[in-house]
């Protein structure tokens, strides 16, 4: 017999693990055939990689989840509280608004639309052309704003060219009462 401790050597640590964790659960296959029981076997190896057995049978037990809700009526020992019941209610209600609203969005793109009959195309209809006149009048802003600014430059691009020009007219006067000259 060996001693049984923990095994030093991480490569023949993993041997070991990989050996016994397959025995154990040709051993959970064995018994449920056998015996006709219900088995749940989670396996988490030194890595975090998780290996498990759930036994095939008829019914709500076939999952790990309703295995375990048989052991917790069973045992009377609460595995997960109404708080986690209630976050998992809400993963499922989230999940299903999350997939109305991707066949929303694809309705909205002009896919999917052939099963749709004439009720169902009228709000999608309205929604768009919602959509429209509001990115119209986002539209119209924007060229209003660009027409105000354009406006705006114009204006300043006058009033800089007025103060050049007479800056040019005043500078050559000046010039020429100093006696300077430019030919031109």
């Amino acid at each position: 017999k060996i001693e049984i401790k923990r095994i030093e050597n991480s490569t023949n640590r993993q041997v070991t693990y990989s050996k016994r964790r397959n025995g154990i659960l040709k051993k959970a296959r064995e018994i449920h055939v056998l015996c006709d029981a219900q088995i749940a076997l989670v396996i988490f190896s030194s890595t975090g990689k998780m290996s498990e057995y759930i036994s095939p049978s008829p019914g709500p037990s076939t999952t790990l989840i309703g295995i375990l809700d048989k052991y917790q009526k069973t045992s009377g020992k609460k595995l997960w509280d109404a708080k986690h019941e209630f976050l998992s209610s809400e993963l499922d209600r989230i999940k299903k608004e999350n997939d109305s609203m991707q066949i929303e969005l694809r309705h909205l793109k002009g896919e999917d639309i052939t099963s749709l009959n004439a009720k169902e195309l009228i709000p999608i209809e309205e929604a768009l052309n919602n959509g429209l006149s509001k990115i119209r009048d986002k539209k119209n802003d924007v060229w209003r704003m660009m027409t105000k600014n354009t406006s705006m430059l114009e204006e300043e691009n006058k009033r800089l060219s007025y103060h050049l020009h007479s800056l040019e007219i005043g500078g050559n006067d000046r010039d020429m009462e100093n006696g300077y000259h430019q030919k031109g």
